[in-house]
């Protein structure tokens, strides 16, 4: 009796109150398991490509060697090279062709098709099924709309006894006919967008609105617009991106030509490295792609923000 009164007694938990597990400061490295998988890919096929090519730009390299370090060498050549000035040029003029008119039509028509008839839902899929195709059948059908003399287009100007444009072979022209083509294939996303960021706004603020006899122009610039702000930046970054990377439809369009005037930057990169076998030419090329991309969409992602900051 005397030796279990002596006993050291242990303090009893009250009860509904849960312990902590022993270790529960111990360090979370296991939660890494979680996202080892993706690191592990965007390591290796964005972060290890990105670094590497960064490091040939700066050397003399071909296939089979890296070869001496050259400094900025590769750069100076790119800039004393008239084909890489054009191409550089080229891809400004499809972007400024292209981002604006994918982002105005995709308002255009997400506005016209944001209604819950039947009408409306064949119509968006009909605009949003070009998207799924590859770039190899969108280049085949607008080729055979704009082959002189037996294309689409030439049959309809037949009709009219008039001489349809050159798309494909006319130097001022082969730049418009590719924006025209990727346009129709790309203008699927840029609606879809817009008719999720219309959906979203409450039907409360419209009511309210034909309270006050607001016309349908008031509402869409007081209402719709401010509303979908974000969504507008979101569709002209996304589409700088991708149309900053036009090679598909250069290359099996025109082949860069008529006289590389529909060359762009991809393209020629493409040229140096994979068929000159130019790798520290190509790389530093790339490089400057990729910091025209960046300064490009933030460039439009400051100015519009500064612009909603202000209003």
């Amino acid at each position: 009796m005397a030796d279990r009164l002596t006993m050291p007694q242990t303090a009893m938990p009250a009860a509904g109150v849960r312990t902590p597990s022993a270790d529960i400061y111990a360090p979370q490295w296991r939660n890494f398991m979680f996202v080892a998988p993706f690191l592990f890919f965007f390591t290796t096929l964005l972060v290890f490509p990105l670094l590497w090519g960064m490091w040939l730009s700066f050397h003399k390299a071909d296939t089979f060697s890296s070869g001496n370090f050259i400094g900025l060498g590769n750069y100076v050549r790119l800039f004393h090279d008239k084909v890489f000035l054009q191409s550089v040029w080229n891809t400004f003029y499809f972007v400024l062709l292209t981002v604006p008119t994918l982002a105005l039509l995709g308002l255009f028509l997400a506005l016209c098709l944001n209604r819950r008839t039947r009408t409306a839902a064949v119509l968006r899929t009909l605009f949003f099924s070009s998207s799924v195709l590859s770039v190899t059948i969108v280049t085949l059908i607008w080729r055979i709309v704009f082959i002189p003399n037996v294309g689409l287009l030439s049959t309809i100007y037949g009709w009219f006894g008039a001489t349809a444009p050159a798309f494909i072979s006319d130097p001022s022209l082969a730049m418009i006919g590719i924006a025209i083509a990727t346009i129709w294939w790309c203008i699927g996303l840029p609606m879809m967008l817009f008719l999720s960021a219309l959906q979203q706004i409450p039907q409360d603020i419209y009511e309210a609105a034909a309270l006050d006899n607001a016309s349908r122009w008031q509402t869409l610039r007081s209402i719709t617009l401010p509303s979908i702000k974000r969504t507008f930046i979101l569709v002209v970054i996304i589409q700088i991106v991708l149309q900053f990377q036009l090679f598909g439809q250069a290359w099996l369009m025109t082949r860069g030509g008529p006289n590389n005037l529909t060359k762009p930057i991809v393209l020629y990169i493409y040229d140096t490295a994979f068929r000159r076998w130019d790798l520290g030419l190509g790389a530093a090329a790339s490089e400057i792609l990729f910091i025209l991309i960046l300064i490009a969409a933030m460039a439009q992602y400051l100015v519009t923000r500064s612009r909603g900051d202000q209003t």
